[in-house]
């Protein structure tokens, strides 16, 4: 029986993926755990695997490179020796073009009889998209684009202060092909008799965008990506579902860079323990003590993680956006091979080649904007966890003994951002408050290391 091949959902906010490619050929024979094809969602590209064996059937109607699908959309099938696959559905949308119509005379008002007339266009020659094939406006103006070359990439998208140019009125054609291509025609100073958008106008509009075209009186124009959608709806999500407050605070961060020089200093180590990948480890000690701050928020419990499952994202900035992949149970490794993690995270997010499942299970998530020079921020929480912690830039500053003299001291901003629902502002002081402890007393211990 043949087996349905599906877009599976990648990650919990997933409702759709980019397909990016088949690893395998129309008729291949596939194995189970056999990697099956590259699909792009939540903020990572990842290679999804055969679930089952069989022959690989690919539809002429199936999925092409950089096409968008729901989750749950059967895309091919895998089958046995001689057996033929089901018919596979096309509910692709096409647009329809006005194209020559030789089944019986036209039918038209006498305005559009007489503009045919005017601009040269033979009416026999014109498919009709008013009621019963009638002969509308904007299909005449529409063939008259066509015999012309008209409208090739000359529309304007108007963004700001021409609200006095534009008509607001469109033809149900180039409605309906704005509505498919994904293009405002209300922003669009149209070519037609008044101002009236017309299909040709949207096409050329949407040629515009996809081609980078600056549009007149406008610096520049960006399309969102889809990766760019996805972070901007996570974060939103953030604010909507949490309660989010700030605190911020200074420690010492002497010991902290007397450390890491160290470190510099000696032979064989592959990978150099970063600031962030000291203060990674710390968080995980310190996280055992106020579980709280590792906790999130359910229907009807506080869940907090067990200590060996002290999971902590890194927020890695990338040319796609922000990714945060997980360095797992922190508590249980050591520095060297958290450093070593981390370093391999920050390449394959950077290359494309980092996974959903790489970004999945943390519990609280560090982000870094130190080497900006930015001393305190506001984070945004990575939820569903409650906290995240931002750490600023080091800096030599002012600090007055208790004798009341003022020397030079290393001082490290930080910003914690957590869920008012799930902790207090007393607890998440004092967690900041051991975090910062730790940092500041900061030792070389052999099981630290």
């Amino acid at each position: 029986m043949a087996q349905e091949i599906i877009i599976p959902r990648l990650g919990w906010s997933m409702e759709e993926g980019t397909f990016v490619a088949w690893l395998k050929n129309d008729g291949d024979f596939v194995k189970r755990g056999d990697p099956l094809f590259e699909l792009e969602g939540e903020k990572a590209t990842q290679e999804i695997e055969a679930v089952d064996e069989g022959i690989l059937r690919i539809p002429l109607t199936g999925p092409k490179p950089g096409s968008i699908h729901k989750v749950g959309t059967i895309i091919g099938y895998l089958v046995g020796a001689g057996e033929s696959p089901p018919e596979f559905a096309n509910h692709s949308q096409q647009v329809k073009p006005a194209v020559l119509n030789t089944s019986g005379p036209p039918v038209a008002s006498p305005s559009v009889r007489q503009l045919a007339r005017k601009v040269g266009v033979d009416l026999s020659q014109v498919k009709g998209t008013g009621s019963r094939g009638r002969i509308l406006q904007e299909d005449i103006e529409y063939a008259k684009a066509n015999l012309s070359g008209e409208c090739s990439g000359t529309v304007i998208p108007v963004l700001s202060g021409s609200d006095n140019q534009r008509s607001f009125i469109a033809s149900p054609r180039a409605r309906r092909l704005a509505s498919i291509l994904g293009v405002d025609w209300k922003l669009l100073i149209g070519s037609g008799a008044g101002g009236r958008v017309r299909e040709c106008d949207v096409k050329a509009a949407s040629a515009t965008l996809a081609h980078g075209t600056t549009p007149a009186g406008v610096g520049q124009r960006i399309p969102i990506s889809k990766r760019r959608r996805l972070i901007a709806q996570r974060l939103l999500i953030s604010r909507q579902q949490t309660v989010p407050v700030t605190i911020n605070t200074r420690v010492d961060a002497t010991n902290l860079v007397n450390i890491r020089n160290k470190f510099k200093s000696m032979n064989g180590i592959n990978s150099i323990p970063s600031f962030q990948d000291i203060i990674t480890k710390l968080v995980a000690e310190v996280l055992k003590e106020h579980s709280m701050v590792a906790g999130r928020w359910e229907e009807d419990a506080i869940v907090l993680p067990a200590h060996n499952e002290l999971h902590i994202g890194m927020a890695v900035d990338t040319e796609d956006g922000l990714m945060v992949p997980v360095i797992r149970n922190v508590a249980g490794i050591t520095l060297r091979e958290l450093a070593v993690q981390s370093k391999s995270l920050v390449q394959q997010a950077r290359a494309g080649k980092i996974t959903a499942a790489q970004m999945q299970g943390g519990v609280f998530t560090i982000t870094n904007l130190g080497a900006f020079g930015i001393d305190f921020f506001t984070p945004v929480i990575n939820f569903p966890e409650a906290a995240i912690l931002g750490l600023g830039a080091i800096k030599s500053e002012p600090f007055f003994l208790d004798d009341g003299l003022m020397v030079p001291r290393l001082q490290l901003a930080l910003s914690l951002t957590f869920d008012h629902r799930v902790i207090d502002g007393a607890p998440a002081a004092r967690f900041l408050q051991s975090l910062g402890s730790a940092i500041a007393n900061l030792e070389l211990k052999e099981n630290f290391c």
